[in-house]
């Protein structure tokens, strides 16, 4: 029922502040740009757009939320609840993950890039969930938008940079042990996508791990005092 509460909580929050207009907003764009492109451009323009922007922008939308939630000190009340922050951590992440689905969806069937249904969306759903998770750990241990900016930028090119490689053509094998390139891997329906699909969600279990400790810091953290 907590974690209901907060995932509840977390969707009106995304929505008051305008993060599913923007959704909207891009989507609607980036249609329009598949669609004005070549046709045989469109295949992997829409793989990359669908990684780079409904999964990854995950990231940056986790660290607005928490920076805002520790300029309001809501996370002061939350610390001393009975939430665990593993609630915390899976209500902030699945609001997320949900919306980046649905946002991948919209674009993706129109551009005929869904070639396997269940691969694109586990593919989308951990991908988003894992941008989210290191967007998470980034914030978590930021005080301003500068701090989070230094941490998250690098976090996004180690990703980013191997995954669009690997979508361009440059696929040694080892490579699919990148999570940015088994997603691009799951996307595309390729030949080894069971594979990537392990591979991502090892990687994400990791990540997921690895925000908890970071929440625990932080909640222990909060007014500047380590409890």
């Amino acid at each position: 029922m907590k974690l209901k509460a907060l995932l509840l909580g977390d969707l009106r929050l995304q929505y008051k502040y305008g993060f599913y207009f923007l959704y909207v907003v891009f989507s609607i764009l980036y249609i329009c740009i598949l669609f004005a492109l070549p046709e045989a451009w469109r295949g992997k323009t829409s793989v990359l757009l669908i990684f780079s922007d409904p999964a990854a922008i995950g990231l940056f939308f986790m660290g607005a939320l928490i920076l805002f939630e520790k300029g309001e000190r809501a996370l002061d009340s939350i610390a001393i609840s009975p939430i665990r922050p593993y609630e915390y951590i899976l209500s902030k992440v699945l609001s997320i993950a949900l919306i980046s689905t649905i946002v991948a969806l919209t674009i993706g069937i129109p551009a005929q890039a869904v070639q396997n249904p269940f691969y694109f969306i586990i593919g989308v759903f951990l991908c988003s969930c894992l941008f989210s998770a290191v967007g998470l750990i980034a914030a978590a241990k930021s005080i301003s938008l500068n701090d989070f900016m230094l941490a998250a930028v690098p976090a996004e090119l180690l990703i980013n940079i191997p995954a669009i490689a690997y979508l361009f053509g440059w696929d040694p094998g080892w490579l699919l042990l990148h999570p940015g390139a088994s997603t691009i891997e799951l996307l595309q329906n390729g030949r080894h996508s069971g594979a990537a699909l392990a591979v991502l969600a090892v990687w994400t279990v990791l990540i997921a791990m690895l925000a908890n400790r970071a929440v625990v810091k932080m909640f222990k953290s909060l007014g500047g005092i380590k409890l």
